[in-house]
């Protein structure tokens, strides 16, 4: 049974908060997700680089160690969407991420195996060049939350890109679903999602992962348990008034 489903928009009033275990040791995961849930984190998120490190194992094995943590599976699926998020979903995942680019065959497929197994069904808009656009599909074709993301390598070779939270504005107001913003936030920027209408926050490199080594931060437990501190104290505010 998913620790997720059902998440309307409008009863999330204070932030989630979920860290990405973006990490490449089943080991360190292991020891950062015990840091993470001792200092309030809300959800734990299998980044790709620990999926590809160490496949199903992490998915499983995360999910006997933190039973009451909802846990989040960043496949990036671009293809295979049913076979994927099954896959998942046995193992024990409680949302799993698909790809805007993907056909939209494969983000149908993505958001049916997530109604035949509870699974929250994300989808994701890195390299969308109108993410409003990309939002609407999305939503027409069955997800339930967004990603709004700016990618590592692009913030690398482009580093005067845009904050992904200059579109979340805009992109909230057109959207019915949770939003989540991802791509370099700083920790100033992490703790304004909540008031641009982004509850689900996200955090990972550079605020608890080191990106370029994909280790986990010396000072974890003081980062994190003051960003979740602020942040479960930050109200979630939306464009318009949402009924809960």
């Amino acid at each position: 049974m998913t620790l997720i489903s059902p998440l309307h928009r409008s009863s999330i009033r204070t932030p989630i908060v979920q860290l990405s275990l973006d990490l490449i040791s089943i080991e360190e995961a292991l020891a950062t997700a015990r840091i993470a849930v001792d200092c309030g984190i809300d959800w734990l998120e299998i980044g790709t680089p620990l999926l590809l490190a160490e496949g199903l194992h992490a998915v499983r094995r995360l999910r006997r160690d933190f039973a009451d943590h909802p846990l989040v599976v960043d496949l990036k699926t671009m293809d295979g969407g049913y076979l994927e998020a099954e896959m998942m979903a046995r193992a024990g995942a409680d949302a799993v991420v698909v790809m805007s680019r993907a056909h939209d065959a494969t983000v149908t497929r993505v958001c049916q195996a997530g109604a035949t197994y509870d699974l929250l069904v994300m989808g994701d808009d890195l390299g969308e060049p109108d993410p409003i656009i990309a939002a609407d599909r999305l939503e027409n074709l069955g997800v339930g939350a967004l990603i709004h993301h700016v990618g590592f390598d692009h913030r690398g070779e482009n580093p005067d890109t845009p904050s992904p939270l200059a579109a979340l504005p805009d992109l909230v107001a057109a959207t019915r679903v949770p939003v989540q913003a991802v791509g370099g936030l700083s920790i100033d920027d992490a703790i304004a999602c909540p008031g641009l209408g982004a509850p689900l926050v996200v955090l990972g490199a550079p605020l608890a992962i080191s990106a370029d080594a994909f280790t986990t931060a010396d000072d974890l437990a003081a980062v994190l348990g003051d960003v979740v501190t602020r942040l479960h104290a930050t109200p979630v505010t939306y464009p318009t008034a949402e009924a809960p």
